[in-house]
């Protein structure tokens, strides 16, 4: 049976698209008998004819990834757009290693293990980027025999 015109008037009196529509087919005599938008409302109130529901996009991919970022995941060089410092300024990168190696300078003069000429000496050449990070700091110190 062709029930496009109902299924139209439908859409119409249920203010929604003729693909969310759906019509009962154990109703579908008494659906192509009504021709007025008065029959098409009965109908819908008896249950004949019901609006889908709207299918909307899923959040569920959304969600699992961004629980896998919050762990640290995904951010792989396959997902880096730009240059290099785009992710971490090369200022930020600077900081993250030099504040430690001062921190460990000041560490050791104050406990008496470098002298303060030794720790100015070597404050400098951290300053110069001579050291890589901290454990580059302490080899380069034990291998001076800087150390008292």
């Amino acid at each position: 049976m062709k029930l496009s015109t109902q299924k139209r008037l439908a859409a119409d009196v249920m203010k929604c698209g003729e693909t969310r529509v759906w019509m009962d087919p154990q109703f579908e005599d008494e659906i192509s008998l009504a021709i007025t938008r008065d029959d098409i409302r009965r109908l819908v109130d008896e249950g004949a004819i019901q609006k889908k529901p709207i299918r909307g996009v899923s959040r569920g991919r959304a969600r699992h990834n961004l629980r896998q970022k919050r762990k640290g995941q995904r951010v792989g060089s396959g997902t880096k757009k730009g240059k290099s410092t785009s992710k971490l300024s090369g200022k930020d990168r600077w900081m993250m290693k030099i504040r430690p190696m001062r921190k460990e300078l000041r560490k050791l003069r104050s406990e008496g293990k470098i002298s303060p000429r030794v720790y100015r000496e070597l404050y400098l050449k951290a300053k110069g980027n001579a050291f890589r990070n901290t454990a580059h700091l302490r080899t380069y110190i034990s291998e001076r025999r800087l150390s008292k």
